[in-house]
Order: structure tokens, then sequence, then C-alpha cells
């Protein structure tokens, strides 16, 4: 397989959640894969572009954008002359990631913290002026309540991400939903 043909994501229906494959899951555990993803779904960006914003080495991120590709969460763009007449080869993040259901739950816990991580990064890289808004809470849930308050939460972010073509011209906002068990 190669970077040009990524492996099809299993049953890849837009606005419909299913379990992550076990190949998608090992991608999605570490916090730079996360970050090339996010950077790819705003913009086409190349291996050397990634590097530079991600402020890491070109051969680490190949190296993820491998791992990213040959799961079908990277594809490759149409390649591109870039400023100085040389052929660039862009990459795009697909739409998959969002509609994997809970793709970390059966992984090892620090793959399970490389979303927090991720976004943790990105956070620190665009300052503290960047933060919109958040909410801090702690309730006291039911196994069912905490079920059905992480299904409402994700219905209203799943309206919004399957309609999120229909909104390119408007500015791009990150965020992250995070439930935890506080520390005793």
């Amino acid at each position: 397989m190669s970077e040009s043909e990524p492996a099809p994501p299993a049953a890849f229906e837009p606005g419909k959640r299913r379990p992550a494959t076990a190949q998608e899951a090992k991608a999605l555990g570490h916090p730079l894969r996360l970050r090339i993803l996010r950077e790819c779904r705003l913009r086409e960006l190349t291996n050397k572009e990634l590097a530079d914003r991600l402020e890491t080495s070109p051969g680490t991120v190949l190296y993820h954008v491998r791992q990213l590709l040959e799961a079908g969460l990277l594809t490759a763009a149409p390649v591109r002359t870039g400023s100085g007449g040389a052929l660039e080869k862009p990459y795009r993040a697909t739409a998959v990631t969002w509609w994997l259901d809970g793709p970390l739950a059966d992984e090892e816990p620090i793959a399970r913290a490389a979303p927090v991580q991720a976004f943790q990064d990105e956070l620190a890289q665009a300052g503290p002026e960047s933060l919109r808004t958040y909410a801090r809470f702690v309730l006291h849930l039911s196994e069912d309540q905490l079920q059905e308050l992480d299904r409402r939460i994700l219905a209203i972010l799943d309206e919004y991400v399957a309609t999120d073509e229909e909104r390119l011209d408007q500015p791009a906002y990150g965020g992250i939903f995070v439930l935890h068990r506080p520390a005793d």
C-alpha cells in the first residue's frame, strides 16, 4: 500500500459513529498524531510544513504521517508546486476520526490520555488569548446518568460536525470535552 493509497476506513459513514479498528485506535494513541490530524483538517500541509508548525523534525513527522496514512485517517492531497518551484506533497485529514466511537477506550492509560496531551499542546501553542470559553464542573452521576450526559453532549457536537462543511467561511474553533473521576 502506498502513501497515496491509504487503507479504506472500515464502513465509514459520515454522521454515523462506529467502533475504531485496532489500527485506527493505535494511530490515535499518540498526541503528535492527533495534532497532525487537526492541522491537516484545517488545511492541506506538507511534511515540512507540519514539522515547522509542530516544532519537531521532519523525520519524526513523517513517521507519524505514515502511521496515519496506513490507518486511513490521513490521505495524500494532489501534488502542488511550492513557492520555490519544487513539487510538494501535502496531506489532508479524513473526517473518519470524529465518527469513531470511543476509539481509545480499550487502550493503555497513556494512549487514552493522548487527546488531552494534544489539546494541552495546541492550547499552549495558540496562547492564552485564544481561549474562548470553558465550563468547569463536578457532578454526581449514576452510570445511567453519565451515559445520558455523554450521549446528549455528543449528539450536539455530532450535529455541528456533520454540518461543518457549510461553515468553512467562518473562523475555526477547537475544543475538547473530557469527563474524569477526581482523585480522592
